[in-house]
């Protein structure tokens, strides 16, 4: 999702971009990774790839977000630094932060506290990956390697499964079925009261692009973000309005609801004046447009 998003982006913005499928290079290996970050000889690396999933895949497979992202980031940062690529800007994420902070997240939060159980394996790597890149601007001259850490991500070219589906496409496909079937009632998780950020991925593909352009400008490490939040309740109605699903909810209180509340503090973002330019529903309404197009409407 994120990939595809900036590929558009930095297209439109005149770059000439270079991309690569797990298929055409594995990442976990370092040699294909060197090699192909010596064939590409970039300026400027933007390192988005990464294992990912909702909250039952990373609780069932701690181990193996762990593995695989720990593994993808000291690849790329070791690859971008052993073949003398000037700039990487590192994609993070807010999974990263310590889960009992009620206040907006800055980024020297990150390694600050407990983090949340649900995602600990994918967040410790991401954090490590963010650190590594610091260590690399210090310590060596002539490389700047950056590190942006957007909040929650939805959008066109997401995944809609129900195995590896975050919130929003899971959502969107819930209430698509429901409204294609007639039910009356749908479940969701815990109380509906934890919030969350949620930003288009076409609107970070954009901000990412416009951090490129102000690269130099950027510091170790910055939040990508709205600023605000809603309500996973208030998720479900907006997707309801957008999908044309009239019916109730129900809460299960037994099921996990992750952290209560994730807010990115975004008073550097707003500095460089990088902000996002779709309403949630605005989003919303391009991304199940995305979906009733692709495969996933029709598994």
């Amino acid at each position: 999702m994120v990939g595809r998003n900036l590929t558009e982006a930095f297209a439109a913005d005149g770059h000439e971009v270079v991309t690569s499928l797990s298929r055409e290079v594995d990442l976990l290996d370092y040699p294909q990774t060197a090699a192909f970050v010596k064939r590409a000889a970039p300026d400027l690396i933007v390192h988005a790839a990464g294992k990912v999933g909702g909250i039952q895949a990373n609780v069932a497979d701690a181990y193996g977000f762990f593995a695989a992202n720990m593994q993808m980031g000291l690849n790329v940062v070791r690859a971008a630094l052993e073949v003398g690529t000037p700039r990487l800007l590192n994609l993070s994420s807010s999974c990263s932060y310590p889960c009992a902070l009620e206040r907006p997240l800055v980024e020297d939060d990150i390694f600050a506290g407990k983090l949340e159980p649900t995602n600990e394996g994918y967040a410790i790597a991401k954090a490590a990956t963010a650190r590594m890149c610091a260590f690399v601007s210090r310590q060596f001259p002539g490389r700047a390697f950056k590190t942006l850490v957007p909040c929650n991500l939805y959008g066109r070219y997401d995944k809609f499964g129900e195995a590896n589906s975050h919130m929003i496409p899971a959502v969107i496909r819930k209430l698509h079925a429901a409204r294609l079937q007639g039910a009356s009632r749908v479940t969701i998780w815990g109380d509906g009261l934890a919030r969350r950020e949620f930003l288009y991925a076409g609107d970070l593909a954009e901000m990412v692009a416009a951090c490129v352009r102000r690269f130099d400008d950027l510091p170790e490490a910055m939040n990508i973000g709205l600023g605000h939040d809603f309500t996973v309740n208030e998720y479900y109605e907006a997707v309801a309005r957008v999908v044309g699903y009239e019916g109730r909810f129900d809460h299960d209180l037994s099921r996990p609801v992750g952290m209560r509340r994730k807010l990115l503090d975004v008073s550097r973002q707003l500095q460089l004046g990088i902000r996002a330019r779709r309403s949630l529903e605005e989003g919303l309404r391009e991304t199940y447009a995305w979906y009733l197009q692709s495969d996933w409407s029709r598994r």
